[in-house]
Parts: C-alpha cells; structure tokens; sequence
C-alpha cells in the first residue's frame, strides 16, 4: 500500500519558526541565499525520514503549514543552494539543520565526521557530502498551552534586588532533600527545599547561568568533560534538554513551571543569555544550524568570507548589522518575557553586540531596538560589559536603561581587602555606588552591579584560601583561567587544620560579604558562597559537571549562611543602604548633616592627602538616614537610621575613635565581622574601638 504524503497548505512567513495553533503547524525559516528547502520530518523516535519541499517563499521566508502535525513532531531542515566557502557560503543539502526558532530540541550531538560541512582534517573549502541526519539533534514541535493561573511580572525595583547567580544543576544535584530524579533540573530547583533555602538567604532574584540549548565541545567529549557552563547556545527558543525531569516534549512546561513557582515565592528568574557566538565555532566547526542556512547573513565575516570575525573567543560572532539577526534576538528575547515570564536577562560578552564594525558603539542597532521594544525594554537588562576583542572593555558605557555588571567593583574590593596600596579613593567610590562610572551619564547607582565572585573565577571561600589557580582537572595544564586572582590564601595554600589561618579566611569571607551587602548599588552573590562552597581553588569549572562545581548541601557553613542572611535582611530593613540616587557630599537641608561623611581611624574628617596616602587601607564612613533624598511609591519622606561604617584592611588591628556629637552621640554595634558576640551596650563619641585585621564593624547611630 502506498503510504499518503502530509497534506500540506501554503502557510505564513510570520512568525519564524513552527507554530502549532491546533489545526496543524506553520513552519517558517528565514534564507537568502537557499535556493531550495526541504522541510524533514521525523517519528517520535528521530527516525524515518520524511523529506518535504517547501516551495513558498517570500522575502526570502520559506513556510508551509502542515494540517494535523502537533506538538512532539521532530524536524529538521536541508538547504540546497551555492557552496562557495571562499566567499563566505557553505550551503550543503546533506547536512541536517536545526531550525534556529525551535522552542526544544531532542537527542544527543555525536560528534562524526559527517556533521562537518568539509571532510575532517582537510581543507574547510572542500565538500562532505555525508549525510548528518544521524548524528544531530531534532527540533521539536511544543505546544503554547500552560495553566499559568494569576502569575505576574514582580516588577521588584532595581534599587530592592539582591541577585543570586546559580546554575540549576550544580545547585540541586546534591541537595539531600530533593528527589534524585528530579536533582540537576527545572522541576528540582522548583523544589519546597531550594526555594525556602532562597527566601531564608534573601535573595529577591535568581540570575540562571545559561538555559538556551547548548552543546558540549567536541575537544571536552573527547576529555570526558563537558560544556558545564553552558556559554555555548544552539537554539535561542530552546530551554536546555538535559535540565529536564519531565522530559524533551514537556520542557518548556516544566520551565514554565520552575519560573511560577519562583513568583509565588516572590523571586524574579533572570537568565543568562549568550547571544554574540554560536555553537558552531570557526571555519573548522560543524555545519548544524546557522552556517548552513545562511552563512554570510548569520555571522560577521573576514577576509573574502571564508574566515570568521571572532571578539567572543568561540570562533564566531554574531552579524549584529544583518536585521534578520537583530530580529532573531529580539524574538528570543519577547518569547521569554512574553511566553516563559522571565523578569530579566544578563547579557554575556554583552560589547560584542554593540559591535557595528571593528569599535563598540553605544548608540548601535542592538540598543535602539531594545529600547523602542515595548516588551524587552521593561524588563530588567543587564550587561557583561566586555568582550575580548579591541577596545571591548565597557564598564560604565552602556546606556541609561542597562545595568553592569561591575568588573571595577569586583578587583577593587578584592584588592583593599588583600592589602594592596593605593585603593582607599576607589574602594570609597565602589562602596557608594561608583558614581565616577555611571553618574556622568545620568544613570543611577542600581546601574553598577556589586560582585566580588561570580561563576568565573574563584569561589569566596577559594578568594581566601588560594593564591593561585588551580585547574589541572581541566585538562590543560593549568594553563586555562585567569591568573588576575587577586586573592590571599590567608598564609597557607588551600586545605589547613591551622586554627590562626582559618580564623582570618572566615573574618575575611565576611568583611568582603559585608562590603557587598551593605555597597550602594545591586548585590549579586555567587551561589554556594554563602554555603562556603570551594572548588579546590579552580577557578575555571566550566567543564567540571561533578562534584568540584555541584554544591555540597550536607558539608554547609551554616554559620556563614545565617551571616548572610542576617545582613541581606539588614539591608533590606534600611534604606539608607538602598539608595536610587548617588550621594552628593552636602547637606539635604539647611543646617543638617551631610548625607555622607569621611573619617580617618583618629575620628578627624578625611582630607585631599588622606585620600592620596598609598599606605592608608583603613576608613570610617557616615551614611545619614535623614538626608534620604527618594520619596517612597506615594511621594512621602523617607528617613532611616544613620549609620557608621568602620573597615580595617591593615595586617593588624587598629583602634578607630568614633566622630564627634556632631554626627551622634551614641553608638550601637550591629555587626563585627571579626565576632557574632551581640554588643553589650552603646558606644559614645569619641569613644575608642578596636577593629580586628581586615574586619569591618557597623554601627547604628542611638537617637532615644
């Protein structure tokens, strides 16, 4: 019996991608330079073949709709047209294609010649016409349909959020409480356990390390590693496959799930996206989705065409002046918003998109359209504001709308807390919000976000337990990561039993958590840091999915946990530390105080020669709370406590004198990083206290 072809209908070329509407599916797939493609369809288990030829195309999108085919069906497609590597175009009909607006993907990537666009080890310009339908995943048909019941954006205000970066493996794979099959995914991040561990930290937002779909390095496979990070995206629609417990074809419910349970526990989802390269690395990489649908369109070209123009350090970059790659990117990012309800994104190597040419412009393409977008624009935008290409180190560039991540904050803070000279203006500007990056262009202090760790790089219990690197697991020598640590190990490298060494490490870790916690601008923690987590002093796990990178729950300081969450719900109970506005330095109103004060150890006002002492690293800092100058939502006066801030990043203790009458007359010790004993009484002006080494103490100013 001859078997029956689909019915197939004409279709739309809006929107990209397939849309199933419970009639059937509209497929859509943008080329300019096909001159034939070929829709393939798959069964459920990713084989038989179908092979259909799309045959309506305008403005070079190609789309048929397919009556009857839902969510599940598996696809892929191939595209006939010119194979001119020389000039930049490597069509190649052999090679199976993942449609780049597929909302999941299904099945493993096995690295065989045959996904190659050139025959392995030989010349890239040449031909392989083997077929790689074998050896690459299939895009997936998803349904649009979940019960989202009365969820909503959070809208938490920027000057509010307390960020939390985490990686949703690593972060539940060895919870105890979690099931083990649900560890390592969406639905265990979900988990009662992880959230009440967040809402008892916290934390007002979790910035996810990457969720598109992504690949593992074939060089890692070879390892037996893998692309732990995941900064290697596929497909911009796609949530990541293995992050599933429900399984490939409820992913994107699942997903859903994770982010609504999030919002009914009054925490934002901000997710990582990497959006300046692809997976498909240089000239030499692997022909899966891009590269073969339209090579010159999707990436930024050099030299003729054959070669790639790379400012990521991938082998590619994306061609952010091409507007069907702009609108790639704006349509992931309104699907997240509007279909997955995210409340944000971080975006990684973020220079890279503003890149027209060689030089990064502010006013690029990429910018304006985020900001005339009446969906992207409202949601919290955050940018990795270097890339490594030439001039592509941003910090303070970005425009008014964006957030940064601050890399001055993160070395600055480090270096004071490690001693070094020189530090005390800029640790000053740091702590207050580094108006000298972002107030000259209007922007407001929740513009610089405050990191001493992130995922790149030291872990705070290995910053203070490391001078150096240590990442032999990854297999190349210890020659990949950073050797900028800027760390201490406190007087011994790694693992000690000796009482002294790990006395400092902990007063350490909370002078720099403190710093964070209580610095103008938005905090972001590392996850685990508050549990004490270390990575044996790696500090580039990007390919350690394993215990090195997992967190380990039962092994938890829980000491330093309650620390944290003591001073992030001190944060949030005073606004002082919150400020929307920088400081100015005089007073509010006539006759009062400054809104903010300087003092040296002897309790004296800081002068121009204190600040420019190279060997100062000790300061006391005045933060008046009744010269807030931000109504709250109704337009009242806000006021708060005042507060004086004692930090002493000398090698020994030093005894401050506190200020005089003027700016209080008692004072109440509210945190000692060098002690969780509680204060027994207030202190006096001009009273004398002893700051333990590299400490910090806050008081409270006693008004009653």
């Amino acid at each position: 019996m001859k078997r029956m072809e689909p019915e197939k209908w004409p279709g739309q070329p809006f929107p990209l991608g397939a849309t199933y509407d419970g009639v059937g599916t509209n497929f859509a797939l943008f080329s300019e330079v096909a001159e034939r493609v070929e829709l393939c369809l798959f069964d459920d288990a990713g084989g038989s073949e179908k092979r259909l030829d799309v045959t309506e195309s305008d403005g070079y999108v190609w789309h048929c709709f397919l009556p009857g085919v839902g969510p599940g069906q598996r696809y892929g497609y191939r595209v006939h047209g010119p194979h001119f590597p020389e000039a930049g175009v490597r069509c190649n009909e052999n090679k199976l294609l993942l449609d780049p607006y597929a909302r999941a993907l299904d099945g493993e990537m096995k690295w065989d010649p045959a996904v190659y666009g050139y025959p392995l080890g030989g010349d890239d310009r040449a031909r392989n016409d083997e077929d790689s339908a074998p050896f690459v995943p299939r895009s997936v048909v998803c349904s649009p349909w979940f019960e989202w019941g009365d969820d909503r954006p959070l809208r938490i205000p920027w000057h509010e959020t307390v960020l939390y970066e985490c990686h949703v493996k690593g972060l539940t794979m060895r919870h105890p409480e979690v099931p083990p099959d649900l560890r390592g995914t969406y639905a265990g991040m979900a988990h009662p356990a992880v959230i009440d561990h967040l809402k008892r930290l916290g934390v007002t937002a979790v910035e996810l390390m990457p969720v598109h779909q992504f690949l593992h390095d074939h060089y890692l496979t070879e390892q037996s590693l893998s692309n732990y990070w995941g900064y290697n995206s596929i497909a911009f629609l796609a949530p990541h496959s293995d992050y599933s417990a429900w399984g490939v074809e409820q992913v994107v419910s699942e997903f859903k799930y994770l982010v609504k349970t999030m919002h009914q526990a009054g925490i934002e989802v901000i997710l990582d996206v990497v959006y300046n390269h692809t997976a498909e690395g240089n000239h030499f990489g692997p022909t899966l989705s891009f590269r073969g649908i339209d090579n010159p369109a999707y990436y930024r070209l050099a030299d003729g065409g054959r070669y790639y123009f790379d400012t990521t350090g991938t082998g590619n970059t994306l061609n952010m002046r091409h507007p069907h790659v702009l609108q790639l990117i704006i349509d992931s990012l309104r699907y997240w918003v509007s279909e997955m309800h995210v409340d944000g994104f971080r975006f990684d190597l973020a220079a890279s998109l503003a890149r027209q040419f060689h030089e990064v412009d502010r006013l690029s393409a990429f910018f304006d359209l985020i900001q005339v977008d009446p969906v992207v624009s409202q949601v919290k935008l955050i940018a990795e504001p270097w890339d490594l290409g030439e001039g592509g180190y941003q910090v303070g560039n970005f425009p008014t709308l964006w957030s940064e991540w601050n890399g001055r904050y993160r070395d600055t803070v480090r270096d004071y807390w490690c001693g070094a000279d020189r530090t005390l203006a800029d640790f000053a500007y740091r702590l207050t919000g580094s108006s000298d990056l972002y107030g000259r262009t209007g922007r407001h202090p929740y513009a610089s976000v405050n990191f001493v760790t992130a995922h790149d790089g030291f872990t705070l219990t290995d910053l203070v337990s490391y001078d150096y690197k240590h990442n032999d697991a990854n297999g190349e020598e210890n020659r990949d990561g950073t050797d900028d640590n800027r760390s201490w190990n406190s007087g011994v490298e790694g693992p000690t039993d000796d009482p002294e060494v790990l006395r400092l490490r902990v007063n350490r870790r909370r002078a720099l958590m403190t710093t964070m916690l209580l610095s103008t601008g938005v905090p972001m923690l590392r996850h685990g840091d508050e549990l004490g987590h270390s990575q044996g002093g790696n500090n580039n796990a990007y390919c350690q999915d394993n215990e090195i990178s997992w967190l380990d729950w039962e092994s938890a300081d829980t000491e330093f946990l309650d620390f944290c969450a003591q001073l992030i719900d001190f944060r949030h109970r005073h606004p002082v530390f919150r400020r929307r506005r920088f400081f100015e330095g005089e007073p509010i109103r006539r006759g009062g105080l400054s809104d903010i004060s300087w003092f040296r150890p002897d309790g004296k006002e800081m002068t121009d020669d204190d600040w420019d002492a190279g060997f100062a690293k000790s300061l006391a800092v005045f933060l008046n709370g009744d010269a807030l100058p931000d109504p709250d939502p109704r337009g009242r006066r806000v006021t708060d406590d005042s507060f004086l801030l004692l930090f002493n990043g000398h090698y020994g203790d030093v005894t401050f004198v506190l200020p005089g009458k003027d700016w209080g007359r008692r004072w109440m010790r509210e945190f000692d990083t060098a002690s969780l004993e509680p204060a027994k009484r207030a202190r006096t002006a001009g009273a004398k206290v002893n700051v333990t080494a590299r400490s910090v103490q806050v008081f409270r100013r006693v008004t009653d």
